[in-house]
Parts: structure tokens; sequence; C-alpha cells
């Protein structure tokens, strides 16, 4: 069997898991597999709504237009034109994903 000792899984007043402890690198490696994730809420609106990914997101995280605009330092007029380009510009892309604190594959799918 091979089963793993150095997790400890911490378990709640109820009996359900809580909390895992694990070793900070095992950490660091299965946060950056999964970094480049996005949330199921954000491809439904995608697809639900026909947004691009970069509203999607943008719903999503609570955002409006003038603060993601005021962040990548822009009018909001003018990010709302980048919002609505089917296949925005790599460099657009990749402001707007640092704006949002997204990876270039999160906002790019």
């Amino acid at each position: 069997m091979n089963t793993r000792t150095d997790i400890q899984i911490i378990h709640g007043r109820d009996g359900a898991p809580a909390f895992v402890v694990m070793p900070y690198a095992d950490w660091l490696a299965s946060r950056d597999r999964h970094e480049s994730l996005v949330p199921n809420e954000v491809v439904n609106l995608t697809f639900d709504h026909d947004w691009t990914p970069m509203r999607a997101w943008r719903e999503h995280l609570g955002l409006t237009q003038a603060e993601v605009a005021a962040r990548v330092g822009i009018s909001q007029a003018a990010y709302a034109q980048m919002e609505n380009v089917a296949k925005p510009r790599a460099v657009t892309l990749k402001k707007i994903a640092g704006a949002l604190g997204l990876t270039l594959e999160q906002i790019d799918f």
C-alpha cells in the first residue's frame, strides 16, 4: 500500500474533513498545477450569456468596467471596447489578466 504519511487531515466538530496539513513544497507544487484553472461559474457565464471570457471573469470577480479600466490605466469606454472583442490581441489579454490577478491561460480560453 502506498499511503502518504506526511499529510494530516483535521476534522471539524461535525466529523467532516475541515483542513489538510501537508509539506509546504507539496502545497506549492499543487498550487502551480491548478494555477491555470477556470472556475465552472466563469465558463457558464461565458457560454450561457455569450460573453467573452474577459467579461465573464470581471462579472465573476464582482468588478465594474470602471474598476478594471482604472487598474489597467485606461478609460472605461476603452475597456468596454476591449471586453467585447471576440479575439483580443495577446498584449491586451496580458494587461487585463494582470489587472484581474489571472494567468493568460485563464483569460484566454
